[in-house]
């Protein structure tokens, strides 16, 4: 078989794929039904298991950042950091939480002070809630979720010398089985949550430019305007993922970054900017006030508040779980060379903290002007339109709201660019078998793809009237549930693999590699690799340098 190509996952990722988009597109109503009950049946039964195991990995991410452990590099002790930290930065929050920051940012802090699961609605009380519950939703947790694949990824890869697949994190436990049918079902429910996840977003993302077009243009935000939004968002995250990291998706990451920042400013020196800034600080002084006790919530006794979990907190946590391989492993191909400290810090505070400021400049604009009058059409906008609205209501006048509707479209354009080229460079991945720098074909094919599948369901469901996009973002979310197995063995797995390594007392840098390294560096053919390869491969064994095959990575994918 020719490199590049992990033909088990390869060919059973392409059927799942075509056979669900078959299945959405002659029966979407049945397809929506079926992911539904399932998404139910999980909520309803796994309450417990999502809730324990988001804080776990939270517990896990930071006590591993602060060990012994935290100096060991994602490559060999001299390898160092390829991307700058502005740009690694840009790369890490435009692919883990740009899209739905931009989506969410006013409608949800909306949503739960009108229906709060707990307490009386509408109220300056509810006001401080909406924002906590939304705070705790983007918070730590869901990067909690990212690091944990992210270094198991980043470790087992570049220092470790094993490929970069979900599966190569569970060596430790499994060995050699990584490279048969336990390692490639890993690699499949990966490529399934990633995929679908993606061709979700890109549907979000097409009703969400499509209702700005609506509102700034009045162009009528039907199935026909969204799949041509769909097409453009992948034309463009095809451009960049073709190009590779360095040309493609880290120049767009840094580009929308300041719009972004553009985007948020306007909001803030043209909304109650004083207040913004009192609410930021009472929002995280709050957050981290009852950070413990909203992490083991389960709201015993009260249907009305489960109902509500079930359909904010555990619908997040399993769509992060689901998404992990996607922006776990995303991070990972970013983050050769850092220490393992340097990379739990990053990755969740940097994210974080940018996210709070935004959601609050964001959210509490929007909640001010409620609060000030509750029948403001805010009341009424939904997810699609309430950036809309509330940048229509900032005293700019009629030309700079346009302006800054128009710039609000090209965020969310170049948000969903860029988490649908880095989605399939991760899917590439994947389904190659863990090789860094893929093909540009399949780079090609996977792009294409993600945008197919949600055009072809979204047309679809207007034809029929159901609501595949929401069949499909259910059934990836049902892949969480095995996936949170997997990564909590991917706990076991790094805490094993981490207890073999000799640190020199007192040193910065890890002293000379234990002997469970060399273990790890041999990668059968059966990894992907050709034939003709296999005399290179031992040849790197023999040396104990194929974990230096991560140093590639600068070259672009």
């Amino acid at each position: 078989m020719k490199r590049h190509t992990n033909p088990p996952v390869f060919v059973i990722s392409a059927i799942v794929v075509i056979g669900f988009v078959l299945w959405g597109v002659f029966a979407p109503s049945s397809v929506s039904d079926a992911s539904s009950a399932a998404n139910s049946f999980i909520t309803k039964n796994f309450e417990w298991l999502y809730i324990l195991s988001a804080t776990f990995f939270v517990i896990f991410a930071l006590v591993l950042a602060f060990s012994r452990y935290g100096t060991i590099r994602l490559g060999p002790p001299d390898s160092r950091p390829e991307y700058s930290t502005l740009a690694w930065f840009a790369m890490l929050f435009t692919a883990g939480m740009g899209i739905g920051l931009v989506y969410y940012a006013v409608s949800e802090p909306i949503t739960h002070f009108q229906s709060p699961p707990t307490g009386e609605g509408s109220t300056p009380a509810a006001a401080e809630r909406a924002m906590n519950y939304t705070f705790f939703h983007w918070g730590v947790h869901p990067w909690a979720v990212y690091i944990v694949l992210g270094l198991a990824l980043g470790y087992f890869a570049f220092r470790k010398g094993l490929p970069l697949r979900p599966a190569a994190a569970l060596y430790p436990l499994i060995g050699e089985r990584i490279y048969g049918w336990m390692g490639n079902t890993v690699d499949i429910l990966a490529v399934f949550g990633t995929l679908f996840g993606l061709a979700t977003s890109l549907g979000l993302g097409g009703s969400q430019v499509g209702a700005g077009l609506e509102t700034l243009f009045g162009i009528e935000n039907n199935a026909y305007l969204q799949v041509g939004i769909i097409l453009l968002i992948t034309a463009v995250a095809v451009v960049s993922v073709m190009v590779g990291i360095d040309k493609g998706i880290r120049n767009l990451s840094l580009i929308n970054l300041w719009l972004a920042f553009a985007l948020m400013l306007f909001v803030f020196f043209f909304g109650p900017s004083l207040d913004l800034l009192n609410t930021l600080a009472s929002n995280v002084g709050y957050y981290l006030q009852h950070l413990p006790q909203m992490s083991f919530e389960t709201f015993p006794g009260n249907a009305d508040a489960q109902e509500w979990q079930a359909g904010w907190t555990l619908f997040y946590w399993g769509w992060w779980i689901a998404w992990s391989p996607f922006v776990g492993m995303f991070i990972a191909r970013i983050s050769y060379g850092r220490t393992i400290r340097n990379f739990i810090v990053g990755a969740m505070f940097a994210p974080v903290g940018a996210s709070f400021v935004w959601l609050s400049v964001f959210g509490n604009s929007a909640l001010q002007k409620l609060l000030a009058d509750p029948s403001n059409d805010l009341a009424e906008a939904g997810t699609n339109t309430a950036m809309f609205t509330l940048i229509e209501q900032l005293p700019v006048g009629d030309i700079f709201a346009m302006l800054a509707s128009v710039l609000a479209i090209v965020v969310v354009v170049l948000f969903f660019a860029t988490s649908s080229d880095s989605g399939s460079l991760v899917v590439d991945i994947l389904t190659n078998g863990g090789d860094p720098n893929p093909k540009w074909q399949q780079r090609l094919f996977w792009a294409v793809t993600e945008g197919v599948v949600a055009a072809v369901l979204l047309a679809a469901g207007a034809v029929t009237g159901a609501d595949a996009l929401s069949a499909l973002q259910a059934a990836s979310i049902v892949t969480g549930l095995p996936f949170c197995i997997v990564l909590l063995l991917m706990c076991v797995g790094i805490g094993k693999a981490l207890a073999g390594e000799r640190l020199t007392p007192g040193a910065e840098e890890p002293g000379p590699m234990s002997g469970l390294r060399q273990s790890y560096v041999r990668v059968p053919a059966a990894a992907g690799a050709r034939s003709e390869d296999s005399e290179s491969d031992a040849e790197q064994d023999s040396t104990g340098s194929s974990g230096e095959k991560g140093t590639s990575t600068s070259s672009g994918a």
